[in-house]
Order: structure tokens, then C-alpha cells, then sequence
């Protein structure tokens, strides 16, 4: 595999270690404000990325099959995920802190949520020959479960609570930044 792959494998592992690793400049608690904030935030990244990383893309795999090009509805995709990934870390490590578990093992444990990612990576890579065929309908499954989590968890954890407007603001801000990425860079 080539450093280019490798890096496209290990970008979204790195952003949720980063943001597992905001467990560190935490005093005890994460505020309301900021965790409707971050959930906000990747669910703006979630769902553009379905749409122009996952949904377009397949589609414009499909032309070229025997099948609809709507049935089954690579930089941009993993630096996408990437940003997403940030909040998730951070919305898995802080919680922890805040309970009273270590710093160090708070970073370590919302880190190894990122874990899954390189790994499926590497095993599509190395399946890709084999599933290319298949390739647009994993792409509209990944869209679609992608939504499933915004949709049922991210957005009603975002807007429980005291009403506010920041997850709004934050969905939003995350939808732009991505939609620039993916148009940006292709």
C-alpha cells in the first residue's frame, strides 16, 4: 500500500484521537454548550459527507452498470470522517473524565472508538478488487447508516435539555466546512 493510502487509512483514526485528547485541557466537566456544540457539529459533517462523499459518488459509479444509477443511492471522504470523528472523540473521552475516570485512560479508551475505522479500511482495500462491483451499494449503505445515526442519536442528544440554538449553529457550521472539502477537493 502506498503513503498515499496510508494516509487516507490513518486520518480519520488520527481526528478522533484528537479529539479524544481535549480530555486533557478539561478542568472536571464538559459544558452543555459545547457538547450540543460538537454533536451539532458532526452531524452537519455526517450528512454532507453522505451526500457528496457517499450518494454522489456511487450514483456516478453506477452509470457505467446494468442497474439505475439512483439503486444503489478519496482525500475529501477520509478528511471528512476525520473532522466528524473529532467531536465523537471528544463526546466519548470527556464524559469519562468527568466521571472520574482518568485522564489518560479517558484518551485511551475514546481513542480506541477510532480503532474500527483503519481497520475496515484495510480490509476493503485489500477486498477491493473482489467488491468493486459492489462498491456503489456500500457507499449508499455507508450514506444511509451515516444519516440512521444523525437522525437517531446525534441530533436528539443535541437538542434535549434547555432549548438553544448552538447544535443548529454547529450542524450547519460542520455542513459548510464539508461541503467546501468535498467540492474543493473532489
Amino acid at each position: 500500500m502506498d503513503k498515499t493510502a496510508w494516509m487516507g487509512v490513518l486520518i480519520p483514526f488520527i481526528g478522533t484521537a484528537a479529539g479524544s485528547a481535549m480530555v486533557f485541557f478539561m478542568k472536571k466537566t464538559m459544558s452543555a454548550g459545547l457538547e450540543k456544540a460538537l454533536l451539532g457539529f458532526a452531524s452537519g459533517v455526517m450528512i454532507a459527507a453522505s451526500v457528496w462523499s457517499l450518494l454522489i459518488p456511487a450514483m456516478e459509479m453506477a452509470e457505467d452498470m446494468p442497474v439505475p444509477t439512483w439503486l444503489p443511492a478519496a482525500l475529501a471522504l477520509a478528511l471528512g470522517i476525520a473532522i466528524q470523528n473529532f467531536p465523537e472523540g471528544a463526546i466519548i473521552s470527556m464524559p469519562l473524565r468527568a466521571e472520574g475516570v482518568t485522564k489518560t485512560k479517558a484518551f485511551g479508551l475514546g481513542t480506541m472508538s477510532g480503532v474500527v475505522e483503519p481497520l475496515a479500511a484495510l480490509l476493503t482495500i485489500a477486498l477491493s478488487s473482489l467488491i468493486e462491483s459492489l462498491l456503489p451499494y456500500f457507499l449508499a449503505f455507508a450514506a444511509g447508516a451515516m444519516i440512521y445515526v444523525v437522525i437517531e442519536e446525534l441530533i436528539p442528544e443535541a437538542q434535549s435539555g434547555e432549548h438553544s440554538n448552538i447544535a443548529t449553529i454547529g450542524a450547519a457550521a460542520g455542513f459548510i466546512l464539508m461541503m467546501i472539502l468535498d467540492v474543493a477537493l473532489g
